[in-house]
């Protein structure tokens, strides 16, 4: 059986691997900015028309709660909570979405799999 000269097993010699380790270098600062930028996001969200706001970072922190002072009946606080959580997990659905179309865009569509 005859060997090959050289190279890595399948064909893929010394040209393709420096073009696949550009790639990855790319992508890895497309990552990072896409990141940065995410870290950088305010996200806002609203419940019950609006009575109740937050505000989340991108670091996933509460930044800011407005509550109108309708909204803050003490013989329903049942109905306070249900809308602060209802605004609270808007907000991390936006940064959730946003994450993933700006990490997605930056992995170039590979999905976390790798193209061999």
């Amino acid at each position: 059986m005859a060997r090959r000269g050289g190279g890595f097993p399948g064909g893929m010699g010394m040209g393709n691997m420096n073009q696949l380790m550009k790639q990855a270098q790319r992508m890895q600062k497309k990552m990072e900015q896409a990141q940065k930028e995410l870290e950088e996001a305010v996200y806002e969200a609203s419940a019950g028309g609006g009575v109740v706001k937050v505000k989340l970072s991108g670091k996933k922190e509460v930044l800011d709660i407005t509550l109108d002072e309708e909204v803050v009946d003490p013989d329903d606080i049942e109905m306070l909570q249900d809308l602060l959580v209802v605004a609270m997990n808007d907000a991390l659905k936006q940064m959730q979405d946003d994450s993933d179309a700006k990490l997605g865009g930056a992995t170039g569509g590979l999905g976390g799999g790798m193209p061999f």
